[in-house]
């Protein structure tokens, strides 16, 4: 880091000086404000680059009382879906200039919620956004009342807490009226968790879908997310042969879930048809390559900021955004045989 000609670490009003521009222009670059020509943003990016200028967040947090710091409180980061939420929000954090302090919970409890969140308040957190995909965390955060902005992602949230969320049930509906559509009748799911969020909204979208279509909604299985769990589903239904679509909670279960069709010789899309949900990057390679729901996890942990900068920011009341899902067609559904033309 260069010092400046006074013999002290550089300055913003250095890198003002240096670029020929005022502080507030200095300000704003730094804090990605939108309101800076291009032309002025590569000079004052040039100007800190060449002084070696590094924000001092310790006055910083003096003058505004902040500490630019959000909490992150996450479970299940081993599956992929909170995984990549993880990443989108700790991204879009990055980017708005926030340090993220991130607490892993191994179990699911009020009392290891309370703990984890009284970790954030000793750190003076500007904010929390809560990554617990379970049933009950909304209402161990809602009696918390916590005296800075919480949002729940996962969830629609309510009066006190904010929340972010992929439309998980509408992006079950998108999988479900794809089948339909493409003539099939007999459509089972195979579900996750029951007190996941997730879990639970995915068997709602599938449900709405048939009964909205006059059909049976008497095919539900349920597994726990893991490939083993699809590959035992997928066992039971090759003997049964009941379905002549299914739509499985995640990627994960449908990979297990071909597999123990390839092995009982069931032929996916001939006989079967299968869609997932998540769209994992290992997806398009299954055999065959996975017809899924996609979901943005950077959209999601951007919304997941806005909200959470008009609260710290503005005072903002609490409030819910949700991103909508895509369906990623490949080659693992097609119109079931008697009705193909």
């Amino acid at each position: 880091m260069a010092k400046s000609s006074k013999g002290r670490m550089p300055r913003l009003e250095d890198v003002a000086d240096r670029a020929g521009v005022s502080h507030q222009t200095v300000s704003r670059v730094i804090n990605n404000h939108p309101n800076v020509s291009a032309a002025t943003r590569a000079k004052v990016e040039a100007a800190i680059a060449e002084l070696g200028y590094r924000r001092n967040t310790a006055a910083r947090s003096l003058v505004t009382r902040r500490s630019q710091t959000i909490g992150v409180l996450a479970s299940e980061l081993s599956q992929y879906g909170p995984a990549n939420t993880l990443l989108g929000v700790e991204q879009a954090a990055r980017n708005a200039g926030y340090f993220v302090s991130i607490a892993a919970l191994r179990e699911v409890s009020r009392d290891a919620i309370a703990d984890a969140v009284s970790h954030f308040m000793d750190q003076a957190v500007d904010g929390i956004a809560v990554l617990v995909p379970h049933s009950d965390t909304l209402l161990a955060l809602d009696e918390m009342r916590l005296p800075v902005p919480v949002v729940a992602v996962g969830s629609l949230g309510n009066s006190n807490v904010s929340g972010a969320m992929v439309d998980q049930r509408g992006g079950a509906r998108l999988a479900v009226e794809h089948l339909i559509g493409q003539g099939h009748r007999r459509i089972g799911h195979l579900a996750g968790p029951p007190d996941w969020i997730d879990g639970s909204e995915r068997a709602e979208g599938w449900r709405e879908a048939l009964l909205g279509a006059g059909l049976k909604d008497d095919l539900l299985l349920q597994g726990d997310w893991s490939a083993g769990s699809g590959y035992a589903a997928g066992r039971k239904l090759a003997a049964d042969r009941r379905a002549t679509a299914l739509f499985v909670g995640n990627d994960q279960m449908a990979l297990g879930m071909l597999r123990a069709f390839a092995e009982a010789g069931v032929r996916v899309p001939d006989d079967v048809s299968v869609v997932g949900f998540d769209d994992q990057p290992e997806s398009g390679y299954f055999t065959p390559p996975l017809t899924t729901v996609r979901q943005d996890f950077e959209e999601l942990g951007r919304r997941c900021m806005d909200i959470m900068l008009k609260e710290i920011e503005a005072g903002a009341a609490a409030s819910s955004t949700v991103v909508t899902p895509e369906l990623v067609l490949r080659a693992s559904t097609a119109p079931p045989v008697e009705a193909a033309p």
